[in-house]
C-alpha cells in the first residue's frame, strides 16, 4: 500500500487517482510533544517543508473510548495562529479526507490560500488515528486476502468475501495497538472533542474534505453544540449511505461520456476518430467480461482485466490540461480491444489489489462501507446498471469491506439537526457536488457552492471563489445565495 494509488469513487469511475499512505505516513513530529493539563504544549515543528511560523503539538487519546483509562494513542497536531489576535474569533479544525491523509499535510499545502481565514482565527490540523494506524500496522495486513472482482454469482460472492473475512481476522489477530477495531468515524469524532477541549475552545469550526465529512457527520452526531460553523468541500453524505452516492453521481459520469464520445468524434488526434467510440468501448466490456484480457505490471504483476476492472478504474470524467487524459483513455481502449490492456494494468491491479489489503479497507469498514449481503449486492447492481449502462458497477470498497468481520460502529442513519448552525458546502458539477448537496440539504438554512468544473477538495485545491465563500461563511456565517455557482478556473 505504501506506494500504490488510490482511486476516489466518484460514481465509481475514472477520477484522478491519488496517493494515500505517503501522505498519511509523513506527518511532522512535533519537537514539543508533551501535552499539559491546561492545554497541548506548542513547540517548533520538524521538517523543512512546514512554514515558518507553524507550530506543532500532540495530545493523548484512548485507543478505545469506551475504555478511557486503556491504552493511548499519541494524535499529532499543528496550528498557524491568527494574524490579528486582537480580532481573534476562536480556531477552525480540518477534518481530512482519505481515509488516511493527514491534515497536517494538508495545511503545509493550503497554507498560502489561508492568509485572509487566519487574520482572525488559529486554524488547526491534525493526523487522524487512521495515520497512526498506518505507521504501526502490522505486516500480514498490507497482504492481499484475495483480488477483488464483481462477483459472477452468489456462490463467487462468498468465496470472495469469505478470503476477505479471513484476511480481516488475521490483520486483527497480529494487530498489537488495538486500533483495527476502533478506526471508525465515531472515535474519530471523539478524538476531534478532545482536540477541542485541549484548545480550550467552547465552540469550534470546522472544514471537512472528501471522506472528511464522515467524522464530521459522526462529531454532529455527538457534539452538536460544540459546531460553530462547519464548511464541507466534496464530502460524502454518510447518512444516506455509500450505496445512494454512488446512484447520485453515475449520471453525471454518464454524462461526461457523452461529452468525450462527441469530443472523440470531432477531433482526429482521438485514437477512436472516426468510430463510435460509445460502441467500442461497451463492446470491450462486453467481450472483457467473456474473456479477461492477460496484463502485466511493472509494479503490481500479472493479472487480468475484466469487464468491471475497465467501468471502474478505465475512464477519467475531467479530460485534463489539452484533454490529455482522454486522449490518453481513447488509446488505452485502441490497444485493450486488440489485446493489450496496458493502458490499464497499472490502475486497475493496484487497486484491486490495495484494496484487498486488510489494513486498507479496515480505515472505514466501520462506517458500514460494505455490502449487506448479495442480495443487497444485486440489488444495488440493478439500480446503477440503470442509471449508468456504461459504467454501473459493484464498488471496490464496498467489495473490500463485505467480508467485515465486526459490528459496524458507525452504520448509516439519518442525522438529528436540532442544534445544529447552517452549513456551506462546497462541489464541483463534475462529481461531488451531488454528494455535498445531499449532505447539506439535511441541515436546515445549509446552502452548497457548485462549482462548474473539474476538481475534488476545492479549497485544498486553490480555487479562488469557493476559497471566498467559505471564508466569508466562517468569519462571519454569512451563506451565499442559494444556487450560487462558481465558475471553471
Amino acid at each position: 500500500m505504501t506506494t500504490t494509488k488510490r482511486r476516489h469513487s466518484f460514481g465509481k469511475t475514472g477520477w484522478l487517482v491519488i496517493g494515500m499512505a505517503a501522505a498519511a505516513l509523513a506527518g511532522m513530529t512535533p519537537a514539543a510533544s508533551a501535552a499539559r493539563d491546561d492545554g497541548p504544549t506548542w513547540g517548533d515543528c520538524a521538517g523543512k517543508d512546514a512554514p515558518q511560523d507553524m507550530r506543532c503539538a500532540a495530545i493523548e487519546v484512548p485507543v478505545d473510548w469506551s475504555r478511557t483509562d486503556g491504552a493511548k494513542i499519541t494524535l499529532k497536531l499543528a496550528r498557524l495562529a491568527a494574524t490579528e489576535p486582537a480580532q481573534r474569533i476562536g480556531s477552525v479544525l480540518g477534518i481530512p479526507g482519505g481515509p488516511g491523509n493527514s491534515g497536517i499535510d494538508d495545511l503545509k499545502r493550503a497554507a498560502a490560500d489561508l492568509t485572509d481565514l487566519r487574520r482572525r482565527f488559529d486554524i488547526v490540523a491534525y493526523a487522524p488515528r487512521v495515520t497512526v494506524w498506518l505507521g504501526q500496522m502490522p505486516p500480514v495486513c498490507g497482504r492481499p486476502g484475495t483480488t477483488l472482482r464483481e462477483p459472477r454469482d452468489r456462490k463467487d460472492y462468498t468465496a470472495l468475501t469469505t478470503a476477505m473475512t479471513k484476511a480481516f481476522k488475521a490483520c486483527r489477530d497480529a494487530d498489537r495497538t488495538g486500533l483495527f477495531e476502533h478506526l471508525d468515524s465515531l472515535s474519530v469524532a471523539r478524538d476531534m472533542e478532545a482536540i477541542r477541549k485541549a484548545l480550550g475552545e467552547e465552540r469550534l469550526s470546522f472544514m471537512a474534505n472528501s471522506y472528511g465529512g464522515v467524522p464530521a457527520a459522526a462529531y454532529a452526531r455527538l457534539f452538536p453544540r460544540r459546531i460553530r460553523a462547519m464548511y464541507l468541500d466534496g464530502t460524502i453524505n454518510h447518512m444516506n449511505g455509500w450505496t445512494d452516492q454512488a446512484l447520485r453521481t453515475y449520471p453525471v459520469v454518464e454524462k461526461k461520456f457523452a461529452e468525450f464520445t462527441r469530443w472523440c468524434a470531432e477531433t482526429p488526434a482521438c485514437a477512436l476518430h472516426g468510430q463510435d467510440a460509445g460502441k467500442v468501448w461497451r463492446r470491450l466490456v462486453r467481450d472483457a467480461d467473456r474473456r479477461p484480457i492477460q496484463v502485466t505490471s511493472a509494479q503490481f504483476g500479472k493479472g487480468e482485466l475484466t469487464g468491471w476492472h475497465l467501468k471502474i478504474f478505465g475512464f477519467s470524467a475531467d479530460p485534463g490540461p489539452g484533454n490529455s487524459r482522454w486522449l490518453a483513455f481513447a488509446e488505452a481502449v485502441d490497444k485493450a480491444r486488440r489485446g493489450d490492456g496496458s493502458g490499464f494494468a497499472d490502475v486497475a491491479l493496484g487497486n484491486a489489489q490495495v484494496w484487498a489489503m486488510p489494513g486498507v479497507p479496515a480505515m472505514s469498514c466501520g462506517d458500514g462501507r460494505g455490502y449487506a449481503g448479495y442480495t443487497e449486492l444485486q440489488a444495488h447492481l440493478r439500480k446503477v446498471r440503470k442509471a449508468s449502462p456504461n459504467f454501473g458497477a459493484a464498488g471496490f470498497d464496498e467489495l473490500a469491506c463485505a467480508g467485515w468481520p465486526l459490528p459496524v460502529a458507525n452504520p448509516s442513519r439519518p442525522l438529528p439537526v436540532r442544534g445544529l448552525p447552517p452549513f456551506l458546502g462546497a462541489g464541483s458539477t463534475w462529481g461531488d457536488y451531488a454528494w455535498t448537496e445531499s449532505f447539506t440539504r439535511l441541515v436546515p438554512g445549509s446552502v452548497t457552492v457548485a462549482y462548474d468544473g473539474p476538481g475534488h477538495a476545492l479549497y485544498l485545491s486553490g480555487k479562488k471563489c469557493p476559497i471566498r465563500h467559505a471564508t466569508r461563511y466562517l468569519t462571519d456565517l454569512t451563506l451565499p445565495a442559494p444556487g450560487t455557482v462558481c465558475p471553471a478556473e
